[in-house]
């Protein structure tokens, strides 16, 4: 590593590959979908250097719906296509338009009895579209949003009434209140 630039240790992060840094590599390890370069010199990989995932981070987690569902991110299904309305080329020639998909039936995320819930309310697919924005990302994020509040609406369980009679002072301030409206009516009387 002689030619390859150095930083103070300051300015360098444990992670940061220098450019004489892939010289040193010596294999690479594949772990399902990740490829990493093994260093003869180690370099320390982000997560060993203390660098955590952002906590809402959908890719790594799913989306949060209530305290015990999250969604994960494999079991909504994306539909694209053209966006009605207005919009020149960019909107006759650009799918930007985005459905977004979820099976209760066949979701692992949803115990029996809220899949139960959730059907009984919105029904067997919950379905959201989005065609607000011109770019599909966003549209696609909108479409998430709008589907993982339909399905919070859906597991809502509502609070039971339980009906309350009234307390002994609140009757006696009505009839009190009724006495004095009473009084007043009968003193706005003409004198017979």
């Amino acid at each position: 590593m002689a030619g390859a630039p150095q930083l103070p240790d300051r300015l360098r992060c444990p992670w940061d590959r220098l450019p004489g840094d892939v010289e040193n590599a010596v294999d690479v390890e594949q772990d399902g979908r990740h490829a990493r370069r093994v260093y003869s010199a180690h370099v320390a990989t982000p997560r060993e250097a203390g660098h955590r995932p952002r906590k809402n981070n959908p890719a790594a987690t799913g989306f949060f719906v209530t305290r015990s569902v999250t969604l994960p991110v494999g079991e909504i299904e994306l539909r694209f296509s053209r966006s009605s309305g207005p919009g020149g080329q960019h909107a006759q020639r650009s799918e930007t338009r985005v459905e977004a998909l979820f099976d209760v039936e066949s979701s692992s995320a949803l115990t029996p009895i809220q899949k139960k819930r959730v059907i009984s309310r919105a029904g067997p697919v919950l379905r959201a579209v989005a065609q607000d924005e011109r770019s599909q990302w966003r549209n696609r994020e909108l479409a998430v949003e709008r589907l993982v509040e339909a399905l919070r609406r859906a597991l809502r369980v509502e609070r039971p009434r339980r009906p309350t009679a009234p307390t002994a002072a609140a009757k006696e301030r009505r009839l009190e209140q009724k006495r004095r409206r009473s009084e007043t009516k009968r003193l706005r009387r003409s004198p017979t």
